[in-house]
């Protein structure tokens, strides 16, 4: 039995049957209990009145044990349908107004007061508003009749709730079978849907019948699954742009050792400083995968040290001023007084803000301007790299930190890997920090870092 539809639908198939059978026996025994209950009730009722109607004819309880004995007080003369006295009840017990028993079948009874457990337990007999006596009376539980009137009642109220029980195991077993059904739908979805994506169909949907927890966890899958098929889309372009990436460089080296190989071309200086470059180029882009591996593995080695932000931009300051200046682009810093110290890796912070204020130059056009500036809001810490460049576009902000994404399709030759940014964003992100960036096309770009002072 592996179906779980299967087994839903004999859950709710012995839920019903139990539930129906449990009501059925508390109908059926309720059932019995209130119609003896009414017989008893009836059989009392009639004995009081063919009490009393000796009384109004004999004007009192004398003689009432000879009377009883001999059936005078028979009731099935007057009303065939009621029960004969003397064969419905087994004790009886009669008192006069004082409480003194006058007729028993117990004869030592007789003459005796009532004892007030006795009392308590009888019933009044009252004429014009006076007490006249007491009678007890327990009812016998004789077998009925097969054909009798009570006999054929209960017959048909068990039938009833025989029927009644199988209608509602027949209608447990079909609702059952529907929610069943119902539920276990998302799940064979999502099962299809799973195989579907373990074939490579990544991006596969399943439609959200609910808003329960199979509904959550459809909605969840949808989710993953459309995650997946974005890491797997950006996986491909990344091995696509880490393959071009390599290609160019080799293809010059190989290009060239190839021809000094043949004799074509001759060693020059020229020639050996253009391979140089190209294997350091190669050199800088597997040093940053390994880098991004390493960070997206969480085993990036970290050193934090204790250190005012000031000091990190002044560093930063003091490398890239002169690139600046050779570009016609003014590079200023902006920090506030008394910032506290905030703990960070200080080589791996000089590498980020390296990063970002690379990009800011490559897109800073001369006379523009690089803002680095620090400051303190509540228990963060910022540092900023702003620019006037000529910015990013609303669709590309998304995408920046993304790894090999270049917004302008011509940087594909112009030597970068397009790993920068992605890895400022790991570096800062390794160390609990978070980086933004705010962009408007020919406003220029602003990447801005924040740490929480450690408490």
């Amino acid at each position: 039995m592996r179906s779980i539809t299967t087994r839903l639908i004999l859950a709710f198939l012995l839920v019903g049957l139990s539930g129906s059978l449990l009501v059925t026996l508390v109908v059926w025994q309720s059932t019995r209990n209130q119609f003896d209950q009414f017989i008893a009730r009836r059989q009392e009722e009639t004995i009081i009145n063919g009490l009393i109607r000796y009384y109004l004819r004999n004007g009192g309880w004398t003689g009432i044990d000879r009377a009883l004995i001999e059936r005078e007080i028979s009731l099935g003369q007057n009303q065939p349908n009621e029960p004969d006295f003397q064969h419905e009840w087994s004790r009886f017990i009669l008192a006069d107004e004082n409480q003194v028993v006058v007729y028993s079948n117990q004869p030592d009874q007789v003459s005796q007061q009532l004892y007030k457990r006795e009392l308590n337990q009888a019933t009044a007999l009252n004429l014009n508003g006076k007490t006249i006596g007491w009678v007890l009376a327990v009812p016998v539980n004789q077998p009925r009749l097969p054909n009798s009137p009570e006999a054929r009642f209960l017959q048909s109220v068990r039938g009833a709730t025989l029927i009644s029980a199988a209608i509602a195991v027949m209608l447990a077993l079909l609702l059952g079978s529907v929610l069943a059904f119902t539920t276990t739908r998302s799940l064979r979805e999502l099962t299809e849907a799973t195989q579907a994506i373990a074939r490579g169909q990544y991006g596969r949907q399943v439609t959200v019948h609910s808003q329960d927890e199979l509904g959550k966890l459809a909605e969840s899958f949808n989710q993953m699954s459309k995650e997946l098929e974005r890491a797997t889309q950006t996986r491909r372009q990344m091995t696509a742009d880490i393959a071009h990436d390599l290609r160019s460089p080799l293809s010059v080296i190989q290009g060239y050792t190839e021809a000094l190989s043949d004799g074509k071309l001759e060693g020059t200086t020229e020639i050996y400083t253009i391979l140089h470059q190209e294997t350091q180029h190669l050199s800088h882009l597997v040093d940053d995968l390994r880098l991004l591996s390493l960070a997206d593995a969480g085993e990036l080695p970290l050193h934090p040290l204790s250190i005012q932000s000031a000091l990190l931009l002044q560093r930063a300051y003091a490398r890239h001023v002169y690139s600046a200046q050779q570009k016609g682009i003014e590079l200023v810093m902006e920090v506030s007084e008394s910032l506290p110290d905030i703990q960070v890796d200080v080589e791996r912070m000089v590498q980020v803000l390296d990063n970002l204020i690379v990009n800011s130059l490559r897109y800073t056009q001369a006379g523009g301007k690089i803002i680095l500036k620090a400051w303190q809001e509540g228990q963060d810490v910022y540092l900023q790299v702003k620019d006037t460049g000529q910015g990013i576009a609303e669709q590309d902000i998304p995408h920046v930190f993304d790894r090999f994404y270049r917004a302008d399709q011509s940087r594909q030759d112009n030597g970068e890997s397009g790993l920068g940014l992605a890895i400022a964003k790991s570096l800062v992100e390794a160390q609990g920090g978070m980086i933004e960036v705010e962009s408007k096309p020919g406003e220029g770009a602003i990447f801005t870092i924040r740490f929480g002072l450690k408490t």
